[in-house]
């Protein structure tokens, strides 16, 4: 896998204000879904993490989201979430995530994630954090 992992959204009415422009809260939804698919593609599935023996469950959760909102996207435009790692650390990862139009970036973001067991900070199980960190 490449060090970059992309993947396409398409804006709908739901995601736009009154105007047909791309209301804020949209757009965390679609950095979500772009996190969500890098996992996919790294063979980590969230939906079986919180099954796991309860010894072993644990979560992500956004510890700390910077979000630069650039340029406006509208009803019907084709994005594209770009997500690349910054870090992979023993409880948490840095990601830099980009919403790009074409080539025109309209939103750049960097998000540290933390894993949480219980509530509480927890360290990366070891073949997670083997598959975060071999991911370049």
């Amino acid at each position: 896998m490449s060090n970059s992992h992309s993947f396409p959204v398409r804006v709908y009415y739901e995601d736009t204000d009154f105007s047909g422009v791309v209301y804020h809260a949209s757009y965390l939804r679609f950095l979500e879904r772009g996190r969500t698919e890098l996992l996919r593609t790294l063979d980590i599935h969230q939906g079986a993490i919180s099954v796991k023996d309860p010894a072993s469950r644990f979560g992500f959760a956004v510890r700390a989201m910077t979000i630069e909102f650039l340029k406006p996207a509208r009803m019907d435009d084709l994005l594209t979430i770009e997500t690349r790692k910054i870090s992979v650390n023993g409880a948490s990862l840095e990601l830099q995530q980009k919403i790009l139009r074409g080539e025109e970036l309209l939103v750049s973001a960097e998000v540290r994630i933390a894993c949480v067991s219980d509530g509480r900070p927890a360290r990366l199980p070891a073949d997670i954090r083997d598959k975060l960190t071999g991911w370049s």
